[in-house]
């Protein structure tokens, strides 16, 4: 980062304090989170270009946060997944934040989805899907489980279809189920 104290512009040097006063004021209204702020930009001054600078700046701040927030809201509280942040010029830091924005929302999405296809198959007695999605952390525990739990579903299904082949079809009395690893319900139940 380059050393910007040498380029500022003080009393005496063509600007004036309340010009220098306005311009704090500015910058600590956005570095408290305030960006409705902004400042005289008449193109014939060098006030008038910072302003200009201040005032785009002040502008992508408000848009990037406008859609980080929306984004936030549609995913994490509207659950309307595939949300994606559109902040057009930004570039530098501006656009790695969009970018990051997006590839969680993104991540986040393609992880739930694909629960949530699983889910439904499960539901419908479809027990041949898994969930197969790249996963970390607490996502990853609840694919381990979903697909314990299909596992188990499965097992417990294809004995009870055994016993009963065997003992309604074939008429061999005395079949056992057996499934290994359940517990609970799945046990009483075999």
């Amino acid at each position: 980062m380059g050393d910007i104290s040498t380029g500022i512009a003080r009393p005496g040097d063509g600007v004036s304090e309340p010009e220098l006063r306005q311009l704090l004021a500015g910058l600590t209204a956005v570095r408290d989170g305030d960006f409705g702020i902004r400042l005289p930009d008449d193109p014939s001054g060098l006030m008038g270009e910072i302003g200009a600078v201040f005032n785009g700046m002040v502008d992508q701040l408000s848009l990037f946060t406008s859609e980080v927030t929306r984004v936030a809201r549609e995913v994490g509280s509207e659950g309307r997944l595939g949300g994606q942040a559109q902040v057009p010029g930004v570039s530098g830091t501006w656009k790695d934040l969009t970018d990051s924005v997006n590839a969680m929302a993104g991540n986040l999405t393609t992880q739930v989805r694909d629960i949530a296809q699983v889910a439904t198959a499960v539901a419908k007695g479809d027990l041949s899907q898994k969930i197969d999605v790249d996963a970390r952390g607490e996502i990853l525990e609840l694919k381990g489980t979903v697909n314990t739990m299909v596992d188990q579903l499965s097992s417990f299904a294809d004995e009870v279809t055994r016993v009963a082949r065997e003992v309604g079809s074939e008429g061999r009395l005395g079949g056992q189920a057996q499934v290994p690893g359940v517990s609970g319900t799945w046990k009483d139940l075999t």
